[in-house]
């Protein structure tokens, strides 16, 4: 799976930066959201914590997803912005069995 970031936009009001990419998958499944942001962690040298991938589109007939993703100053700046199952989908299933663990 390869990423190509073509456009990188900072947006002050949400104190977020906008990234756009291609995702090549040439002989592979259509890759899962938490791969694809695992991958965008290490391209743009952030935290995982502050990163969330709105959304995959594959092409059709094609190994090949247009992806938008948004990179947030703090983590207080996305839990307010992002709706809950935006960062549900952004979230590993580990974590959240280890908190309704906690709860009981």
């Amino acid at each position: 799976m390869e990423i190509d970031i073509f456009e990188e936009k900072e947006n002050k009001v949400f104190n977020r930066n906008e990234i756009k990419f291609y995702v090549d998958y040439d002989g592979e499944a259509t890759p899962k959201i938490l791969d694809v942001k695992s991958k965008l962690v290490a391209l743009l040298n952030t935290k995982k914590e502050l990163i969330v991938v709105d959304n995959i589109q594959p092409h059709y007939g094609e190994p090949k997803a247009l992806g938008y993703a948004k990179v947030y100053n703090t983590v207080e700046d996305l839990e307010y912005i992002e709706t809950k199952h935006v960062i549900a989908k952004n979230t590993e299933v580990e974590e959240a069995s280890e908190d309704e663990e906690a709860e009981e």
